[in-house]
Formats: structure tokens, C-alpha cells, sequence
């Protein structure tokens, strides 16, 4: 696992083999933030990376220099990983919350311009996701929800469903708030 992009550029992520996760590929990161690119200004917006995992998405989102990402992982081997490789690349502008997210969505309030989240893919209740996030208070006016999942589920016919681009076995399904 690497970061593609940014001040991080190139830089090797080795999770330990007692890591469950499964990071997204490099193609499917890649491929995710050539969209987000010319949507959105980096510099000036503030991301939620839920079901963190490794840490992938979030180190992605700071190394491109975005002002704040704060990353939700319950596991602790997990999250325990992500704040150590954030500390030895030295990454300033991301921190690690160890929460189980469905509580954390219920207990925040600030306002992220996008949240991203990347559940197992087998998670019961996955097709509820979208609709808690919406229903939240973790999404400022414009934000974009970004759920990446298999293939056995699709929002395609969500109302706040605007996109879905697939990458071999991943899946990212795109929201924003329904006016």
C-alpha cells in the first residue's frame, strides 16, 4: 500500500499481518481522487474518514493537503496502527478517533465537506449507511457522502444517489443531501 499523490507521494504503508482490513487499491484511490480533484479545492475543505481501516483514504486526503481529516476506526489494533503511521510519516493535519462509527455519526456535530466510508463489505445493515450519514449533521451544504462497497449491493436507485463508478471488486456510490 502507498500514498499516490501529494507532499506523501510514494511513501510505503506496511500494515502488520494481524490487520483484518482490506485497503483500497491504488487503482481504484487513484481513479477516486481524479474525480474528486476537479470537484473539489483540497486546500480548503475538511474530510470524515469512517470504517478507517489502515488509513489509506485519510493519509490520501492529507498527503493532497486538505485542511483537516479526521479519521473513525473502532478497532483498536487498527487505530493504534493508523495513529503511529501518522506520527512516523508526520502527518499534522489528520488525527485518528477510535470509535465505533454508528455511535460516532450519533455523537458529532461538525460539518465535513466530504465524508468518505469504507465498511467490510459484508457488514450487516450496509445498505442503511447511506442514509444515516444523510440524516446526520456530518455533511456542510454541497458535501459529498462517498460509501466504497462490493458489488452485491447498489444505491443506484437512492434519490441521493447522483454517481457510482466501479473498479474491479470496488465500488464507490456517491450522495449529497437531497433539497
Amino acid at each position: 500500500m502507498r500514498i499516490v499523490s501529494g507532499l506523501y507521494r510514494g511513501k510505503t504503508i506496511n500494515p502488520p499481518k494481524n490487520l483484518r482490513a482490506r485497503p483500497t487499491t491504488d487503482f481504484a484511490k487513484e481513479a477516486l481522487f481524479n474525480i474528486l480533484v476537479n470537484h473539489f479545492d483540497f486546500e480548503e475543505i475538511e474530510v470524515l474518514d469512517l470504517f478507517s481501516g489502515t488509513g489509506s483514504i485519510g493519509y490520501e486526503f492529507a498527503s493532497r493537503g486538505v485542511v483537516f481529516v479526521e479519521m473513525v476506526e473502532r478497532n483498536y489494533i487498527h487505530s493504534e496502527f493508523i495513529r503511529k503511521t501518522l506520527l512516523d510519516i508526520g502527518i499534522d493535519n489528520a488525527r485518528i478517533i477510535k470509535s465505533d462509527t454508528f455511535i460516532y455519526i450519533k455523537r458529532m456535530s461538525k460539518p465535513f465537506d466530504i465524508v468518505f466510508a469504507d465498511p467490510p463489505y459484508d457488514l450487516e445493515g450496509i445498505a442503511t449507511i447511506p442514509d444515516i450519514v444523510l440524516e446526520s449533521r456530518l455533511l456542510k451544504e454541497n458535501a459529498w457522502f462517498i460509501l466504497e462497497h462490493g458489488g452485491k449491493v447498489s444505491f443506484n436507485e437512492h434519490p441521493a444517489c447522483f454517481d457510482h463508478r466501479n473498479y474491479g471488486n470496488v465500488h464507490f456510490s456517491f450522495f449529497r443531501l437531497v433539497k
